[in-house]
């Protein structure tokens, strides 16, 4: 309980619920050990994703005065994987997280992609204790300043950039492939190929299956011949 206090304390919110707090920080790893696999933030890294994203377009709506396209280009740049480890490390919720011990021995506390999915869950605990004002001033803290002032993406999302080349050509249609997964739980990794019109045009290989199809629409752009840096 010390140290959901001292998280609430750094998010500045403080839970009715404890419970919901409680089950955000919780990994997989951590409750599967406990033989209590609905106990851990999955659900909630699902709910949250969906908030993130009516939030954060409603704030590019009413704040940015650009075109749909690069709306869309600048949310995707928000909400994606690399943004959203960034967002957790400012609050420190890796020192927070519940592991269990293979996650813990192999710096599952750093680990983007569990970082990644539990601010979401966090997101999602604020939400359903407190209601979508609650989550949205939780969630606006982290909107970088100069997005107000330059319209630019924060991260390049590469899914959003093939997607926006492919749809050059409104017959093109692109799709993700999972094709394999290897290693312990705590050590997984993902194997995706994008596809266009069923030909792979790329592949990827991550430690979550987002980072493993933003690596795969990489290569593909590459292959195409643009630039990724």
């Amino acid at each position: 309980m010390d140290n959901i206090a001292k998280f609430e304390e750094i998010i500045g919110y403080t839970f009715k619920n404890k419970q919901l707090i409680h089950q955000a920080l919780s990994h997989s790893s951590y409750s599967n050990e406990r033989k209590n696999p609905n106990g851990s933030n999955e659900r909630l890294e699902f709910l949250g994703d969906s908030v993130l994203s009516i939030v954060v377009s409603d704030f590019l709506y009413k704040n940015l005065n650009v075109a749909e396209g690069q709306l869309t280009k600048i949310r995707a740049s928000l909400v994606c994987e690399k943004s959203l480890h960034v967002f957790a490390k400012k609050i420190s919720l890796g020192d927070f997280l519940l592991l269990g011990k293979g996650e813990e021995n192999t710096g599952g506390r750093q680990r983007p992609s569990i970082l990644a999915d539990a601010f979401e869950a966090v997101i999602a605990a604020i939400y359903l204790d407190g209601g979508m004002e609650a989550a949205a001033k939780h969630i606006l803290r982290f909107i970088p300043e100069d997005v107000h002032h330059t319209g630019h993406p924060v991260f390049s999302d590469f899914k959003t950039i093939l997607q926006e080349v492919v749809q050059k050509n409104p017959e093109e249609k692109v799709e993700y492939v999972l094709i394999g997964e290897e290693g312990p739980d705590h050590n997984k990794r993902f194997v995706v190929e994008v596809c266009l019109n069923s030909q792979m045009i790329g592949r990827g290989s991550g430690r979550s299956k987002k980072e493993a199809e933003q690596l795969a629409a990489k290569e593909a752009l590459e292959l195409m011949g643009y630039e990724t840096q």
